[in-house]
């Protein structure tokens, strides 16, 4: 998911809608990369992804950004902190340098260029893999503390929260006979959210991954390895641990012990953090629902998300934010 930057443009043309394959592979040529013809789109609705086959080497992997989400500096900084876990040996895949550039432009569009790799799911399931995928994430912690982001925005209650509830307020996406109880059940939410940040206190900062769910933790048999640092920002370092977490309280309450055991083992953490688990699902959730209205015009979402904007999405979020009211009150997910 991304800022709320990035509206579409008062033509009405989508960004994307002349990157075809052609173009992808004018793209590479460009840099000297020659393609054998193989293109595979890859599942990415923010950017547009391809791997793509070269006639000489192993495939590559292009990632072309979307238009006037983030500035180029803002991209350069996460390829400088992605090759900087590199460079200390965490496995990350960062953003290949050719002519000694990360970032490039053809017709208009900004791309990137990284290796292929490959990799499955990791089994969340298992007590050591939470424990190994913890020591990784306690290492990219370790060196996000080192420094901070200058042109990449933090993850907080007004970014994730109020300005997505703003937006979605001033556009017509909510049904109108709904459109007053979303609005008074997301303000309760967004009040349980200041309370999470209130009994945490003043939680530090760092570089984190910022989308650290299943998808982006490919697993090979060397263990894991991190992908797709586009979301990567500014935020608490709970922000990379609560995605892995699913089931019921009890379950969550262990499997955070397994991942903790793994984390501090290279970087301190402090469990008033866990007071912020509830509050920051709650943000994602919002967040959420408008990056699906902001990202409408592109066709590539209602084609994959045909469920959004509908009566029973609107009254499924009402729900669900609900239970997240409930929720945020309870005690945190204190490891055992």
């Amino acid at each position: 998911m991304d800022n709320l930057s990035g509206l579409p443009d008062a033509s009405g043309s989508h960004p994307f809608a002349g990157l075809g394959p052609e173009r992808v592979l004018d793209a590479l040529e460009s840099l000297g990369l020659y393609g054998d013809g193989r293109l595979l789109a890859l599942n990415s609705y923010e950017n547009r992804v391809y791997q793509v086959g070269r006639e000489e080497g192993p495939p590559v992997v292009v990632k072309f950004y979307r238009p006037e989400r983030w500035s180029d500096a803002a991209i350069l900084e996460e390829h400088a902190f992605v090759a900087e876990l590199e460079e200390r040996e965490v496995p990350v895949v960062p953003a290949m340098t050719v002519d000694g550039r990360t970032l490039h432009t053809f017709d208009g569009f900004r791309f990137a260029v990284f290796p292929r790799r490959g990799g499955r799911a990791p089994e969340l399931g298992d007590p050591a893999t939470l424990e190994w995928i913890g020591r990784f994430i306690g290492r990219i912690h370790a060196v996000g503390g080192l420094a901070s982001y200058t042109q990449r925005p933090a993850l907080d209650q007004r970014s994730f929260g109020q300005e997505p509830f703003e937006w979605l307020m001033r556009h017509d996406f909510l049904p109108p006979e709904l459109r007053a109880t979303w609005a008074s059940v997301l303000k309760q939410a967004l009040q349980g959210v200041a309370r999470c940040y209130e009994r945490a206190g003043q939680v530090p900062l760092l570089r984190l991954h910022g989308d650290c769910h299943v998808g982006n933790v490919l697993w090979t048999g060397d263990g894991p390895h991190f992908v797709d640092f586009d979301d990567s920002r500014m935020g608490p370092a709970v922000q990379d641990l609560w995605m892995l977490l699913s089931g019921e309280r009890q379950e969550m309450v262990r499997q955070m012990s397994d991942v903790l055991a793994g984390y501090e083992d290279f970087c301190e953490f402090d469990p008033r953090q866990l007071y912020l688990v509830e509050a920051l699902r709650t943000l994602r959730l919002i967040h959420y629902s408008a990056w699906l209205a902001m990202r409408w015009d592109d066709p590539a979402f209602p084609a994959a998300f045909p469920w959004f904007n509908t009566q029973r999405y609107w009254q499924d979020r009402i729900l669900e934010l609900r239970e997240q009211v409930a929720l945020m009150d309870e005690p945190p997910l204190w490891p055992v």
